[in-house]
């Protein structure tokens, strides 16, 4: 594997208003800048990275980077503290947070594991309050740590471990450097019988058997969402056109897992499974909300 380069920063604002696809969201969180599950896998060639239908590898943070996505994490140092003056200071002017925490970042990615910025962050918000919604977005059963503070939150918080198929070949062709599927859905069935609300988040989906997935998360999650890559990438599939998911699925063998319609075709499947009122669809299911 490549290396990944820790950059340490003196953390700015925290609460970063919300915007395009957090719907129903008033705030992200993110503990990190960069994500080293995108880092580059050398023996799979020049063009191989972590998760390469990651969206963020679009956007301004990194495309100005000078050094690959993936290969570099910065810490933001001083995070705690900030984000308890904001709180505060949120707090006496009345306002409702949503916050979502892991839009470009997965605040259990390996550098957690030293710098604990995320516990940290998780306790500021539970001692200091004033909190009405908290979704914790991670693909790393790392969260498990962290399960005294989840509860400690209660119904106010959420964790969304993203599982995007059932089969580990899959994962090994497409996000290599993630975390095993099944330690993930073993992790939401763990936080579920503690007491934490536990949602998979079927995103992007990739080849899967879906009857297989639903069953299992059935057991392990309280609810599901399901997002493709035409519903979740923020720009109706071109950005993952771009990133070139279409050619690496059909490449693979894998030729109708970039249809605009996959969804149409999953949602009977996991419905049927779990019911309506436990799947959510796209930016809306991520914000909590259930098909009918």
């Amino acid at each position: 594997m490549a290396e990944v380069d820790v950059e340490k920063k003196a953390a700015g604002r925290m609460l970063q208003p919300a915007k395009g696809y957090l719907t129903g969201f008033t705030h992200s969180l993110n503990p990190y800048i960069g994500c080293a599950f995108g880092r580059p896998v050398d023996n799979l060639g020049r063009d191989a990275v972590g998760c390469p239908y990651c969206y963020v590898r679009r956007l301004p943070v990194a495309l100005l980077h000078p050094k690959p996505w993936g290969t570099w994490v910065t810490v933001k140092e001083g995070a705690p503290e900030r984000l308890r003056r904001e709180l505060r200071h949120s707090r006496v002017r009345g306002e409702t947070l949503r916050i979502f925490l892991g839009s470009s970042t997965d605040p259990y990615q390996p550098v957690e594991g030293r710098w604990k910025i995320t516990r940290e962050l998780l306790r500021v918000i539970a001692e200091e309050g004033g909190v009405d919604q908290l979704v914790v977005q991670t693909r790393s059963p790392m969260v498990l740590r962290d399960v005294d503070l989840l509860r400690a939150l209660g119904k106010k918080v959420r964790v969304s471990l993203t599982v995007e198929t059932d089969d580990e070949n899959v994962r090994r062709l497409l996000t290599p450097t993630s975390p095993p599927v099944f330690g993930r859905i073993r992790a939401l069935a763990r936080l579920r019988r503690a007491g934490v609300l536990t949602q998979a988040a079927v995103s992007p989906a990739l080849p899967m058997n879906p009857d297989r997935l639903a069953r299992l998360l059935a057991e392990a999650a309280d609810r599901v969402v399901l997002d493709t890559f035409h519903l979740g990438d923020g720009s109706g599939g071109k950005r993952s056109r771009l990133l070139g998911m279409a050619r690496r699925l059909e490449a693979a063998g894998y030729e109708g897992w970039f249809d605009p319609d996959l969804h149409l075709r999953l949602i009977p499947i996991f419905v049927g499974i779990l019911g309506p009122g436990r799947v959510g669809l796209g930016a809306a299911g991520f914000a909590g909300m259930n098909l009918a």
